[in-house]
């Protein structure tokens, strides 16, 4: 009866429920409309996407062979600037320098294509080879017209260079196109100034030896020869005495050649001259080597940065140029040397030459290596003879044959003094074993020659005051010219050291020898125990006292006086006056001790 009463509802909703069904159904069509049409308009952005990417491979293969073909025509064309540039810019201009640089790179650039049998390769080939003909006969003109520069006297011949060197890549160019120029310019060079270089170190070396002191070291110039004033004064000598002789065995300021003088400027041969002043050898060979090493450190790295070369070809290259200078400078110095008897200056020889082959490899230069080797293959067994020759002097002097001596430091140990402290002063720097061992040898003869003319005076007093004096002489001298102490001060202070204590007891001895005497005699019967024997000496030290009472005094002031007059040094003998009344004191106060002590108390 529910439902029936509501038929007429239920059919209304029925119908209206139809009527939604129709509407969804239309919507429905309408959706799958719309979605069949949004498939058709997303394949169609596909496909646009697809040709877009299309289009833009293609565009960046086209740009790439743009590029590639754009820079190979740049790279093919022969420019009207480029062709200007060559022909008629001169070639210290900047443009023609950098119109040579494009041109080689075309060159390069047409042979690499050419491998490559591009056609293009023949429209520019004749134009590029025209080019290079000009290029490398201007080039060649400017070269050749450099060097014969260095053929004019009074050239500065670093200004040439200088004007090659601001266009070094002429010789590169030449060198990759044109290797036969390249080799006409390369042995005119060598030639011009292989010439120019022993013209000049002949004429320079010529025109120093005669600035050279006169008078120099001959073999007779020796420690153990007589001296000069001696000779001098022998009416049949027919040597002049030396006036420079000093400097044969001293150093004084010969030094300096190593020092302030190291790299001062050289000498110039006309200035001297024109001023009359005179040289030792070693400040002439310093020059002369200096000068050497200024001009091979410029020529090699001129030659290593011009011709392209490194290494062996570089040195090879420099000794083409070099090799004539260093003999003939070789031979010179060798020939010098055969006849040089001044050790002093054959080594401070050696050490400028130690010195400037370290100075070279400074400059990253070590083209004179084997040069400075060969001069020392002859410098060291000179200097090793003339020092073997010295040695052999002090050993066969005669101390008859050199007349009257007295107790001041004999001339033979100032020479050797002064010898000694200059070669061990010169060699601090650079030690060789060579130079201590001749060393050595030389003390060793000269303490000898000292004990020998020593033994030449009559009292040991008078012995060992002679032997003090020189000791204290080769002391001062040896400290003096040394930084450090050496082995020959070391020894010579030993030496000295017991002279004088010995020459203490001797000075003290004619005065208090009693007490001295009776000292050493009680403490040994003391040690012994021999009393009895000591109480016998009662009377022996009354006398020794009274006369000690008496003349104490007297004896000191006749010490000091003997001990002020008979040494050169002040400063020594004071030291030696101290040391002797020092062992006066000490003699008394055991003296002293032993008149105190028993048995000697109920004296």
């Amino acid at each position: 009866q529910d439902y029936i009463a509501e038929a007429k509802n239920i059919a209304q909703l029925h119908n209206e429920i139809k009527g939604c069904d129709q509407v969804l159904s239309h919507m429905e069509d309408m959706l799958c409309g719309f979605q069949d049409k949004l498939s058709s308009i997303s394949g169609e952005i596909r496909s646009l996407q697809d040709q877009s990417i299309t289009m833009n491979v293609k565009l960046k293969n086209r740009q790439a062979v743009r590029g590639q073909l754009s820079q190979f025509v740049d790279e093919m064309t022969v420019t009207e600037q480029m062709i200007t540039g060559i022909l008629d810019a001169p070639v210290t201009d900047r443009h023609f320098v950098e119109q040579l640089h494009e041109l080689n790179h075309k060159i390069n650039f047409v042979k690499e294509q050419g491998f490559k049998e591009a056609a293009s390769t023949h429209d520019v080939k004749d134009v590029i080879e025209k080019l290079k003909i000009k290029a490398i006969a201007k080039i060649r003109d400017f070269c050749i017209a450099q060097i014969m520069k260095f053929k004019k006297p009074m050239t500065n011949y670093q200004i040439p260079q200088q004007s090659l060197l601001k266009v070094r890549f002429f010789y590169e160019f030449l060198l990759a196109n044109e290797r036969v120029i390249a080799k006409e310019i390369r042995d005119l060079y060598i030639d011009t100034t292989s010439k120019m270089y022993y013209s000049y170190f002949r004429a320079y070396t010529s025109r120093l030896m005669k600035l050279q002191y006169e008078e120099v070291a001959d073999k007779d110039d020796l420690m153990g020869e007589e001296d000069s004033s001696r000779r001098s004064s022998n009416v049949f000598s027919s040597k002049p005495a030396l006036r420079n002789r000093s400097t044969t065995f001293s150093l004084g300021n010969r030094g300096d050649v190593l020092a302030k003088d190291f790299e001062a400027p050289i000498i110039v041969p006309h200035a001297a001259q024109k001023s009359d002043v005179k040289y030792s050898f070693e400040q002439l060979f310093r020059s002369q080597h200096f000068a050497l090493l200024d001009n091979s450190c410029r020529e090699y790295l001129f030659l290593a940065d011009f011709f392209l070369v490194q290494g062996k070809a570089a040195q090879e290259l420099f000794n083409a140029i070099m090799g004539k200078t260093l003999t003939m400078l070789i031979k010179h110095v060798e020939v010098y040397t055969n006849d040089c008897f001044d050790a002093i200056a054959l080594l401070l020889s050696i050490h400028i030459i130690n010195r400037y082959k370290v100075l070279m490899h400074k400059r990253q230069v070590s083209a004179l290596d084997k040069y400075w080797e060969g001069l020392l293959e002859f410098l060291w067994p000179r200097f090793q003879y003339i020092l073997q020759l010295n040695i052999d002097s002090i050993r066969n002097t005669d101390a008859q044959k050199l007349g009257s001596i007295d107790v001041s430091p004999h001339y033979v140990t100032r020479r050797y003094a002064e010898f000694s402290g200059a070669v061990v002063g010169i060699n601090e720097s650079y030690p060789d074993e060579r130079v201590h061992k001749g060393l050595a040898q030389l003390q060793s003869e000269v303490e000898g020659f000292i004990w020998r003319m020593a033994a030449e005076f009559r009292y040991r007093k008078e012995q060992l005051v002679f032997q003090i004096n020189n000791y204290d002489l080769l002391l001062s001298v040896l400290m003096e010219r040394t930084v450090d102490e050496s082995k020959e001060s070391e020894s010579f202070k030993q030496l000295l050291s017991k002279a004088s204590q010995e020459y203490v007891d001797e000075v003290i001895s004619p005065y208090f020898g009693g007490m001295i005497s009776f000292v050493k005699e009680a403490e040994l019967m003391l040690e012994s125990n021999e009393i009895d024997k000591l109480r016998g000496e009662e009377r022996r030290v009354e006398q020794l006292v009274r006369s000690f009472a008496t003349n104490w005094k007297k004896s000191i002031e006749s010490i000091n006086g003997d001990v002020m007059k008979s040494f050169t040094n002040f400063k020594n003998g004071t030291s030696i006056l101290q040391a002797s009344l020092t062992q006066l004191i000490q003699y008394y106060h055991r003296f002293n001790k032993i008149i105190t002590q028993s048995p000697c108390k109920s004296w």
